[in-house]
């Protein structure tokens, strides 16, 4: 069984699980996800990175804060032929 990884699966595009939408208010969040991940690394913390991005309604702070990227994982048991 071999393994693949989101890069050879879809070339120069990265995949994520990240709703577009927050399920609550319809507030488009999913183009937030990878400037949080950036902002993070750079020893924001959770709520200061939030804040930086805009997002002041609890809603939307809870769908990136809740979320598990978990694309890696399941790209494990994608077939790759049908």
């Amino acid at each position: 069984m071999q393994l693949i990884n989101a890069t050879e699966l879809t070339g120069k595009y990265n995949i994520m699980i990240i709703p577009i939408r927050c399920f609550t208010c319809g507030k488009v969040i999913g183009n937030k996800w990878e400037s949080y991940l950036g902002l993070l690394s750079a020893e924001y913390t959770e709520g200061d990175a939030l804040d930086a991005l805009g997002l002041k309604r609890y809603c939307c702070r809870r769908m990136l804060l809740g979320h598990v990227d978990l694309i890696e994982k399941l790209l494990n048991y994608a077939p790759l032929e049908k």
